[in-house]
């Protein structure tokens, strides 16, 4: 018995597939056998759609919340630095002078 060559499909492959599981037009036997592919795949294929579709919903304000609060984290530690910065000048200006 020869072995099948390992096969790699592509992203756009994966979701043809799992999206076509979600309209339950045909059986999983029936999809396996239409796109040439284990259904123990296909089952894991749709399993990741779901659980990805979820996150893409969750990201979307998220990003910019986060983005937002490190703005404003970065405009703290600049102004601490300033203040570092200039303390240090006023401490060394007054040791120039001696």
């Amino acid at each position: 018995m020869t072995r099948r060559k390992r096969r790699n499909h592509s992203p756009q492959f994966k979701a043809k597939v799992a999206l076509a599981t979600l309209t339950e037009d045909q059986t999983l036997a029936q999809l396996a056998q239409r796109f040439d592919v284990h259904p123990n795949q296909i089952t894991a294929w749709k399993r990741q759609l779901l659980e990805g579709a979820a996150g893409m919903f969750e990201s979307g304000s998220a990003p910019e919340l986060d983005s937002e609060a490190k703005i404003r984290e970065l405009h703290t530690k600049i102004g601490e630095l300033t203040m570092e910065r200039d303390f240090l000048d006023r401490g060394l200006a007054g040791l120039d002078t001696k």
